[in-house]
């Protein structure tokens, strides 16, 4: 909400290089020749030094000063320990940081150099792609380790002194079952992380095992795949035994024991300002200057490696109205279980703006799909099974409130330059 909106910059890089594509990927990564790593990270500090003077052409503000940096992939942990130092090095260039400093890892993929660099870089989380603790399920999906390796690597890293770590699993991969995902549950309870995301397998074009889903194949074991029903069962057994061991729902993936929520997912939800550098990577700036109503800029970088080496193709930019950015607030802040405040978005927004999404939440919490009490919307166990649904049930409520005479591509003089800058 407006108070939200602090003097601070969420910085997240992407680094696209895996060693084996998994069939559930849907992300803009791949296996790319080793020797790409190092103009890679050449383009992240380029791109890195030229930031100040990109957000000052468009008029948007670009905080120095970073409370939290993540790197995800990708297997940000295949990048050489020099080539890791130098990133680092540039971070801490360019940019104020005192920070919550998270890389995401794959089981057996972090190597003892790796470790090393990673604490001497100040990194003081790390996310680890375990995706399941049953074998036959992590190598069926493309996964490179088993379960000894995934609790190896847990008893290195807090050996390494980095304790705050999270375990990602997928609900859905192909062959499993109940029974089988009682027992990842089970040995991620027992790894006492933390922090766990827990996804349930999303179908799209975008991934093999999507495309094969979609086509009726049987290469990467769509005929394994559970049911939607199965799914969502499995869901809702990870809520419930995560609570019982005391890491706690936060948001519709993310789970958390006290105080070790993650401060940079937070900061999308929250809709609070973040810089993405390197490949297919998003930001969100605010308009620079004192306005009653600012605007917000997103952009987006290239999905194709090689054209974002050559710097061939520009960000995406598109601004966003506040009629745009209050539908936002509804979608992103019904992810987290404390949901949506009222008061607080009619202070953001005014209450004639908001009315109509208020109507819609009393609609929504008639049909079970939302907790309502009159200030506050949360989404029910049954909402956040059926999230899409509802969130495009407000996106519809808050467009019909659209600006007076602009769209949300409308901007400052300086956001004209929309779809012509580089980075």
């Amino acid at each position: 909400m407006a108070g939200d909106h602090d003097n601070a910059l969420g910085l997240y890089i992407a680094v696209p290089f895996c060693r084996s594509k998994c069939t559930y990927c849907n992300f803009a990564s791949g296996v790319y020749p080793a020797g790409e790593h190092g103009r890679y990270v050449e383009r992240l500090m380029e791109d890195m030094a030229a930031a100040g003077a990109w957000a000052g052409r468009l008029g948007v503000d670009l905080p120095r000063r970073v409370d939290s940096v993540y790197l995800g992939g990708g297997t940000p942990s295949l990048l050489e320990p020099e080539l890791l130092k130098r990133l680092f090095g540039a971070i801490r260039a360019e940019f104020d940081v005192d920070a919550e400093i998270t890389v995401e890892c794959a089981p057996g993929q972090l190597p003892e150099a790796m470790l090393e660099a990673l604490v001497g870089a100040g990194v003081n989380r790390v996310s680890l792609g375990a995706q399941s603790f049953v074998d036959s399920e992590a190598r069926g999906s493309g996964r490179l380790h088993d379960r000894a390796t995934v609790e190896a690597d847990l008893r290195r890293l807090h050996g390494a002194g980095l304790a705050n770590v999270n375990v990602d699993l997928i609900a859905g991969l192909a062959g499993q079952t109940r029974a089988s995902w009682e027992e990842s549950l089970e040995a991620l309870i027992g790894s006492g992380v933390p922090h766990a995301s827990v996804y349930m397998l999303e179908v799209d074009e975008d991934s093999r095992l999507g495309r094969e889903l979609l086509a009726g194949g049987a290469r990467y074991r769509a005929g394994l795949v559970p049911s939607d029903e199965a799914i969502a069962e499995m869901y809702l057994r990870a809520i419930e035994r995560l609570g019982e061991a005391g890491v706690e729902q936060y948001e519709i993936s993310n789970f958390s024991r006290a105080g070790c929520e993650s401060r940079h997912n937070l900061r999308y939800w929250r809709r609070r300002p973040y810089l993405g550098v390197g490949l297919d990577a998003s930001s969100m700036l605010r308009e620079a200057g004192e306005t009653s109503e600012p605007y917000v800029l997103r952009s987006a970088a290239t999905a194709d490696l090689k054209a974002y080496l050559d710097g061939s193709e520009a960000p995406e930019t598109a601004w966003l109205s506040p009629a745009r950015q209050h539908e936002e607030a509804w979608f992103l802040g019904l992810r987290l279980n404390a949901g949506v405040n009222v008061a607080a978005l009619e202070a953001e927004f005014g209450r004639e703006r908001v009315e109509p999404a208020v109507q819609t939440a009393e609609r929504l919490a008639e049909d079970g799909l939302l907790d309502w009490d009159g200030g506050t919307a949360r989404l029910t166990a049954r909402g956040r099974l059926l999230s899409n649904e509802v969130f495009q049930e407000f996106l519809e409520a808050a467009g019909a409130q659209e600006d007076r005479g602009a769209s949300p591509e409308a901007a400052p003089a300086a956001g004209r330059l929309t779809h012509s800058q580089t980075m």
